[in-house]
């Protein structure tokens, strides 16, 4: 057997516990047959829990205060090195299908932007664009959650060659004319679905690199299920609300949590404090939604997953009939978690609970993974640049921080790393949090705060009961700052010192 292909499978902000083959109530057959075929990792994190952060730390293999993209409205610079880069050194084919957003939706001074307005959907441009982007030598993007105005790309070029001329009329004012109040059933045939387009372009990809004989590493990169919740029918009807267990917080489980948690709860909360540069913050609104609109999103929520699943079996079938599964990796995993009612939040946020920090994250490599495995060694997506490139023996970068899991993968090593670092910054320096994780103790600190938050994920999985400011946890607190401060330090890259006998 010759060196592996490399095929990531992201979805965009779903839940950990959103696969069938571990929650009955949702059905995702395609992702059970990669749980069935691969092994599955119950403790993988984001190390930001925003878009555009965690995947320029996928590409880099490095956390977003290294790479420098820590938070949406920058952009990973292009002098970064990227595992792209590394991969078309050493003979591969590279190719980025779907979202990207390493750059932000609005240019400034400061950043310049490829997938911002005009460009975002001048389709003249993208249909000559031929250029290497990010250590991709092939990409077709788009950069919308379900009917976005933001429309374009390669997305909207792929829409007017299948005879959707009136493609504009699906997607919300400027440049369509859908209602922005329309939620649950999108209009949208489910042939002209950017589902469709990525799980058919990522197909024709394939076949070209079978047909030459050649090694890939290609990113087919899935929007769903991102909000606004939107799904093409008979998808919007597949989950009756319900039936539905409808996830809900706990009376009274912000009190002794940090200001911004228990302002999420008030129906018009004042968080013009925290608004430094003036700019609204992900998760810093309310939170509050009635009951029956909260069981219809949920039921969207999934039914936007199901779609999603049958356009990822669609891909895997590909690869059977290609004959090439055998000898490609594949790793399904999401940029990151979400609330859909879990401690009576929506969305992220600045609130590193598990169901917004941990992510699905299964890996499939026939005859070298084992099929079924469960585990629960800990898993950080800027591991992804470091194992890919460890299994393709290609030489992994020293500025990589992310560590090797390919041992851990294949179940010949228990674990490769006892923590991992999440990070969230918005404002300057009023929003600015980092969380440690380890095998069992959670601890999250805040820049120039005294406030904080301490988990014990044995005794409290569900995150209820914060230990921050209880009397008999002062010495754990220091303890795990202790722990904290070293995983920082410890995580720069230095250069070795050269050592000789004095």
């Amino acid at each position: 057997m010759g060196k592996p292909n490399i095929l990531l499978i992201t979805s965009d902000q779903q839940h950990f516990d959103t696969i069938g083959a571990f929650n009955s109530q949702i059905s995702t057959p395609n992702l059970d047959r990669l749980v069935k075929e691969g092994a599955t990792f119950q403790r993988a994190y984001c190390p930001n829990p925003t878009c555009t952060p965690t995947r320029a730390s996928i590409l880099t293999g490095q956390y977003p205060s290294q790479h420098g993209a820590w938070t949406l409205g920058t952009k990973l610079l292009e002098d970064r090195h990227t595992m792209g880069e590394d991969f078309l050194e050493n003979g591969y084919r590279t190719a980025l299908i779907g979202k990207a957003h390493f750059q932000p939706l609005q240019a400034t001074d400061e950043y310049s932007s490829l997938e911002a307005y005009p460009l975002l959907q001048d389709l003249d441009y993208w249909k000559r664009f031929k250029d290497e982007f990010y250590g991709f030598e092939h990409i077709e993007l788009a950069r919308n959650h379900t009917n976005e105005a933001h429309v374009g790309q390669h997305y909207a070029l792929w829409l007017e060659e299948k005879g959707c001329k009136n493609w504009r009329d699906y997607f919300v004012e400027p440049t369509g004319t859908m209602s922005k109040e329309i939620e649950h059933r999108w209009p949208i045939p489910e042939e002209y679905h950017y589902n469709t387009w990525i799980a058919e372009r990522t197909n024709h990809k394939l076949e070209e690199y079978k047909q030459n004989n050649e090694n890939f590493f290609m990113w087919a990169s899935f929007f769903d299920p991102h909000p606004p919740y939107l799904v093409p029918e008979p998808w919007d009807r597949m989950y009756d609300p319900e039936k539905l267990t409808i996830p809900k917080g706990v009376e009274g489980e912000h009190q002794k949590n940090p200001p911004h948690f228990q302002m999420t709860q008030e129906e018009s909360p004042d968080f013009s404090a925290y608004r430094e540069t003036g700019i609204g913050i992900h998760g810093y609104h309310s939170h509050l939604v009635d009951e029956k609109r909260h069981k219809k999103l949920t039921a969207t929520y999934y039914g936007m997953i199901s779609m999603m699943d049958k356009y990822i079996g669609k891909i895997l079938d590909k690869l059977d009939e290609l004959g090439i599964a055998e000898d490609t990796i594949i790793v399904f995993t999401s940029d990151h978690g979400h609330f859909f009612g879990q401690h009576g939040l929506q969305f992220k946020g600045g609130f590193h609970y598990e169901d917004l920090i941990k992510v699905p994250f299964i890996v499939r490599y026939p005859g070298k993974i084992p099929a079924g495995h469960i585990s629960n060694a800990m898993q950080s997506l800027v591991d992804l640049a470091p194992t890919f490139l460890s299994f393709t023996e290609i030489p992994i970068p020293r500025a990589m921080t992310g560590v090797d899991q390919s041992k851990v993968w294949m179940n010949q090593k228990d674990h490769a790393r006892d923590h991992v670092i999440c990070e969230f910054r918005h404002e300057p320096t009023t929003i600015h949090q980092k969380t440690f994780v380890d095998e069992r103790y959670k601890i999250t600190v805040y820049y120039n705060q005294t406030y904080g938050e301490i988990f014990d994920l044995q005794k409290d999985p569900q995150e209820y009961n914060n230990l921050w400011d209880q009397e008999e946890y002062q010495t754990l607190k220091s303890q795990l700052l202790l722990k904290y401060v070293w995983a920082e330090l410890g995580k720069e890259p230095m250069p070795m010192p050269r050592i000789w006998g004095a």
